[in-house]
């Protein structure tokens, strides 16, 4: 039997912090003194200035992301303090407490602590919201303290089951304002663990059906989530050539999977139906195209852009956002087999454009081509797609930040915005005709690769040209798949993208009004 990932619990809780007995307690330290932080003074001095004389031996700098821990001595009710650099002061931001929360929900685990108290807001200052920290810190918890262990079976040594967190503050009204973003920082942690978890499956254990049956669940647990799959017999009947060539060599048989959100109370006019679209290719051997064979087990990330939406529209349904809202996910198995696709082969894709294959391993956007033009016929006026798409996009911004490309530039100040608000990057990078020009044939409409030259920006101006009139924006996170700080010392997917478009379909319900 699988092993369940860590349960995670995180509220708030009004108490004089000094005092609250915990296995774990985590206090920010800013690297330019500890006179503006009144808790970490308080308990320097009730720990007999343990906290000063690290500082003095140069042991503990307060450098972000840097962290040191004092025992207690009774005097306190923690039996450990937890200190986080935090950097300057001046320079925190929302997700650097994220970021440093993370850090404490790992090394509690490492540690394996059952709870641990979180009190990094604390001298945070006017700039940050206390409903801003909280949701973020609850998010770092779940993102810190996530494993992917399910089928180790070895219990040498293993993880304790669960990790109960709290943020605390001896300040009532603080409390009540912090515990308004823990409410909806649980909901997208939650979300985001999920999406990890089903990323991290393997191939023989998550494919086309069993990653629809996943969609299902998630739309039968919540009255405003619908969930209708097309089969391979319905993709036939529509015509969606591109998902069905991309899956023809590959047992696991493809499907399309649309998800719906509709809101319960009634939305705005001016407020447009969105939809979000993301590849899930369930394993990527490159089809006739293959892939060499080192590190091919990677390959399984390549369904994280549709795990990102499904992981999304988790958290939009308990969110409850006033905006209609598609998760659209065109899932297949990209194989070699006497079925496969080839290259030179020309498909129809459900839009009736076609596409000359010069290279099968150029698959996701084969199969993202008629999930994007399907997204059209629903009326979507907002169509973001999200991909592990191209190496090429690897090569230009490395493992930090994914690509944002798309036709209008309201729509990427959108997300770059949301960028900013969830902390998963974007770099937005050009997008135009002279691009579309180069993914051409001679023999059909378009052919799947261009030159090696722009590789991720021709690939995005291939989706576009299936957008339609739509306001359409292409992520590209072929860098961001796997979870890389080495700091952690935990590998295996990030769940890139479920904060990202949550927190972009939140702020286009709201009309950008901030909090």
């Amino acid at each position: 039997m699988a092993r369940e990932i860590i349960n995670v619990t995180v509220k708030t809780k009004t108490t004089d912090v000094i005092k609250i007995e915990t296995d774990v307690l985590a206090v920010g330290y800013y690297s330019d003194g500890t006179k503006f932080n009144k808790l970490s003074n308080a308990l320097d001095r009730e720990l007999g200035g343990a906290i000063s004389k690290l500082a003095e031996l140069g042991d503990f700098e307060g450098k972000c992301g840097s962290t040191a821990v004092v025992y207690g001595n009774g005097d306190i009710g923690a039996n450990r303090v937890l200190l986080i650099g935090l950097g300057e002061r001046k320079k925190l931001t929302v997700n650097c407490l994220r970021k440093a929360t993370s850090i404490a929900a790992n090394k509690a685990v490492k540690l394996k602590a059952a709870s641990l108290a979180v009190a990094l807001h604390q001298g945070a200052g006017r700039k940050i919201s206390l409903e801003a920290a909280g949701q973020a810190i609850a998010e770092g918890v779940y993102f810190g303290s996530y494993r992917y262990d399910e089928f180790v079976t070895d219990e040498k040594d293993s993880r304790l089951n669960s990790l109960d967190a709290v943020i605390v503050d001896s300040d009532s009204l603080a409390v009540k304002q912090l515990a308004k973003g823990v409410k909806d920082g649980n909901i997208i942690g939650q979300a985001q663990s999920y999406a990890r978890t089903i990323a991290n499956r393997p191939g023989n254990v998550i494919n086309p059906p069993t990653l629809a049956s996943e969609a299902r669940k998630i739309a039968k647990a919540e009255d405003t989530l619908s969930c209708k799959v097309f089969d391979e017999k319905e993709l036939i009947k529509r015509k969606a050539g591109g998902i069905l060539a991309v899956g023809s060599g590959s047992a696991s048989q493809a499907r399309l999977i649309i998800l719906k959100y509709t809101p319960a109370k009634r939305v705005s006019g001016k407020t447009p139906v969105v939809a979000l679209v993301g590849k899930a290719v369930t394993f990527d051997s490159g089809g006739i195209s293959i892939k060499p064979s080192a590190n091919m087990q990677e390959m399984k990330f390549d369904k994280s852009g549709g795990v990102a939406v499904l992981g999304a529209m988790k958290a939009i349904a308990a969110l409850k956002p006033a905006a209609t809202v598609y998760g659209i996910i065109p899932a297949a198995e990209n194989m070699p087999d006497g079925s496969s696709y080839r290259p030179g082969d020309i498909i129809t894709t459900l839009s009736g454009k076609t596409v000359e294959i010069h290279n099968t391993d150029a698959e996701g956007r084969m199969i993202l081509c008629d999930a994007i033009h399907y997204a059209t016929t629903e009326k979507c006026g907002v169509i973001v797609d999200i991909a592990t798409l191209t190496g090429a996009c690897v090569v230009a911004l490395g493992k930090h930040m994914a690509g944002l490309m798309g036709n209008d530039d309201k729509l990427i100040k959108q997300l770059e915005k949301a960028s900013e608000i969830s902390g998963e990057k974007v770099w937005h990078l050009p997008s135009g005709d002279e691009y579309l020009d180069e993914m051409k044939s001679d023999i059909a409409d378009l052919k799947n690769t261009g030159s090696r030259w722009g590789g991720a920006i021709t690939a995005g101006a291939f989706l576009g040209s299936f957008a339609g009139d739509a306001k359409w924006a292409h992520i590209d996170m072929a860098g961001m798949d796997m979870f890389n700080d080495k700091k952690f010392g935990v590998s295996g997917s990030g769940g890139f993208g479920v904060r990202l478009l949550t927190a972009f379909v939140m702020n286009v319900a709201m009309k950008g009004r901030k909090r």
